[in-house]
């Protein structure tokens, strides 16, 4: 695309102007390039007009005829003026009314031929006629050259704002994609069109916003016209491309090698825990160990279901990096997963003779200079281990739990924090096959695709309200065998706002229903302190039933725990029941998780909870929360710090993706800064511009 068009103002193209800009501005566009990206989000078909004699009742259709009649009639008691026309086609009569805008009496006289579209009722009065309110029409003209642009062809149907309605922007957009057309450069090779059947650029951009008549409808309004394909196929390519140059341009780094370091630590680590590593983690390990021993920067993503036991990789990895005399950092989203990190590792950690301090908002003074001095050699934190306050004495490898949190600009500042540290991406989220490739295209990729042995699958159930008395039933009895409970709630406290069950006068009623067991409460609002003090007294045996907000839902590990009930499931996501389940099912005991559903559930609702009853693989449940929510909602890229995508579609589009990530990668391999291919440079730059500088101009 002519790269003057991403900078040139809608208000200067002709029939546009300040004021429409302004209101063009609402929808964000702001320039020619924006409005192209402006996409109809439906068509309709208006090609065929239809005579009068054969329009049915409740049908939007088309009719074409000779203006008979054009009056403004008042309705006083109402203060409403309605424009009302007639038309003929000799068949036949049919009354079109628009209210408030007697302007219209100048603009369709008698005589005229026009289109109405529409829905066509029955008149209310008489019931013999037909009328539409409010149709789209258009003036005829004997002009050959003129084109029709709301009726007579596949008309696009924009989303619109306040004060633009949909046939003003409609004509709109027929300035400005019409002016843009014959300007938009290709920038794709040649091959590549011909390859996959992908229309040119100024083409595509043309029939996506006014298709021309012989496209199929079908196709339109599902997004795979060979319009839509060729632009989902452009933000795809230039998505890939951008991770492709970023990937290859690290290639090129000189990093950290860790080869001096035998591993000596790490196979003290694995003496000291009471299990043994799975094959697929002794797997992940070498992979792992293999990226730190080379001389170049490691991108690593980790990625397993719940319980696959990837911390105790990941904690491998960075003695591997504190047995070379590095740092290791291990990055959380949040303070309680950055305090159940801390609590499952520094006893190991120190164990080994080494020291462990954890760094979040509230405790600053004393590790900030620990951790500048060196004294302590594995830091865990959230993102204040980014701030600039933080100064590594030599980092050397960072893990970050929980990606899809953070994204693609905090990775790249938390490398400049040492001496291009390695980088190992942890998550705990299972994530379908496309998105990995969408959001973590620039790193390498190692999965823990087996559980621990003997490990039992969680039995799940959903339960509704009256159901309380059989569940409270089943709790007593397995904690009477020794065993302990979870019971999450999502509030912590009781709301006027909202009608939802919540952990404190919950834990209050669990008192009086279970007054032989000893409960405990935990959540977000408590001291650290007093945290740590209920999880060390669960993990005792200390306390039977911990009631809990979702500060349990990722870290914990009780093998004793083997039931997890958790309250208005109707109201968590799948990643988060999921999570939730997987405290449980640690130990050798058969575990459950009672889902407790309230009120009549909205059909999402009950597909989520339908999933994770029939579903316990992680990975299956992420491809059906990905289908039941989209991309956008499943990882929104703003969160995560990639560029929007406005055509292309994650589920949609897998194929393309493919293809798409397929051939940036060979162009990348042959000409890794792009200089041989100038307008895709500039394009790739302006894609990514604001999320990451991915041509580094040092």
């Amino acid at each position: 695309m002519n790269k003057d068009l991403h900078d040139h103002p809608v208000q200067f193209v002709r029939g546009i102007g300040p004021g429409k800009a302004r209101l063009l501005a609402r929808l964000g566009i702001k320039t020619v390039a924006d409005a192209l990206f402006h996409i109809p989000y439906r068509y309709e078909d208006r090609r065929r007009s239809c005579r009068i004699a054969d329009l049915r009742h409740e049908v939007l259709q088309s009719v074409t005829g000779k203006v008979i009649s054009a009056e403004i009639v008042n309705t006083p008691r109402k203060r409403m003026k309605i424009f009302e026309l007639v038309i003929g086609d000799g068949t036949g009569f049919l009354r079109g009314k628009w209210f408030n805008q007697p302007y219209m009496k100048k603009l369709l006289t008698p005589g005229k031929m026009v289109v109405l579209s529409g829905v066509v009722r029955r008149d209310p009065y008489s019931g013999a006629g037909f009328e539409m309110q409010n149709p789209e029409y258009e003036v005829l003209s004997d002009d050959p050259d003129r084109d029709n642009i709301h009726t007579l062809r596949i008309v696009p149907v924009y989303r619109t704002t306040a004060g633009l309605g949909a046939k003003a922007l409609r004509a709109m957009m027929y300035s400005i994609v019409g002016f843009a057309s014959p300007l938009i450069e290709e920038y794709l090779p040649g091959e590549i069109l011909e390859r996959y059947g992908l229309p040119p650029l100024g083409e595509a951009c043309m029939h996506i916003h006014f298709p021309p008549d012989g496209t199929d409808l079908d196709s339109l309004n599902r997004g795979v016209s060979p319009y839509h394909r060729r632009l989902a196929f452009e933000e795809l390519y230039l998505l890939q491309t951008g991770l492709a140059v970023l990937k290859k341009g690290r290639g090129g780094e000189r990093g950290i090698s860790f080869a001096s370091a035998a591993g000596r630590l790490a196979d003290r680590l694995e003496d000291m825990v009471p299990f043994r590593l799975t094959d697929a983690q002794q797997r992940v390990f070498r992979e792992i160990h293999e990226d730190m021993r080379s001389p170049r920067p490691m991108n690593r993503l980790l990625q397993g279901d719940v319980g696959s036991g990837k911390t105790i990789v990941a904690l491998k990895a960075m003695l591997v990096a504190v047995e070379a005399g590095y740092q290791a950092a291990l990055m959380a989203p949040t303070e309680i997963l950055s305090e159940q990190h801390y609590l499952n590792i520094h006893g190991l950690v120190e164990g080994l003779g080494l020291r462990c301090v954890l760094l979040t908002g509230g405790r600053r003074e004393k590790p900030l200079k620990e951790i500048a001095s060196g004294d302590v050699q594995i830091i865990v934190g959230t993102h204040a281990l980014i701030q600039e306050d933080v100064s590594f004495h030599r980092l050397g490898l960072v893990v970050i739990d929980e990606q899809h949190r953070f994204g693609v600009m905090q990775r790249a500042m938390l490398r400049k924090k040492g001496l291009n540290p390695d980088v190992l991406v942890m998550t705990a989220t299972p994530i379908p096959r496309t998105l990995s490739l969408t959001l973590y295209g620039d790193l390498d990729y190692s999965v823990i695709d087996e559980l621990p042995p003997r490990r039992k699958q969680v039995i799940t159930r959903l339960f509704r309200e009256q159901d309380k008395g059989g569940l409270y039933g089943f709790i007593r009895s397995e904690i009477k065998k020794g065993r302990q409970a979870y019971i999450v709630y999502p509030m912590i406290e009781e709301s006027e706002k909202t009608p939802l069950r919540s952990a404190v006068p919950g834990k209050e009623a669990f008192d009086r229903v279970f007054p032989e067991f000893r409960t405990g409460l935990i959540h977000g609002r408590m001291r650290q302190d007093e945290r740590e003090g209920v999880m060390e007294a669960f993990k005792n045996g200390e306390i039977d039933i911990l009631v809990s907000t979702t500060v349990v839902e990722v870290g914990v590990d009780v093998p004793n725990a083997t039931l997890m009930l958790i309250v208005h499931a109707e109201r968590f996501g799948l990643s988060q029941l999921h999570q939730l389940r997987g405290r449980v099912g640690r130990g050798p005991h058969q575990s459950y998780c009672f889902l407790l559903a309230y009120g009549k559930l909205s059909d999402e609702a009950r597909r989520r909870l339908d999933v994770m009853v029939r579903h316990t693989d992680g990975f299956r449940i992420a491809e059906e929360d990905f289908m039941i929510r989209g991309p956008g909602e499943f990882f929104g890229t703003r969160q995560s710090g990639m560029p929007d995508l406005k055509v292309a579609n994650l589920i949609r589009d897998a194929r393309l993706l493919g293809i798409a990530r397929k051939e940036s990668f060979e162009t990348v391999e042959r000409d890794p800064d792009l200089s041989g291919h100038p307008l895709l440079r500039d394009r790739v730059e302006r894609f990514w511009r604001g999320k990451i500088e991915i041509f580094r101009t040092s």
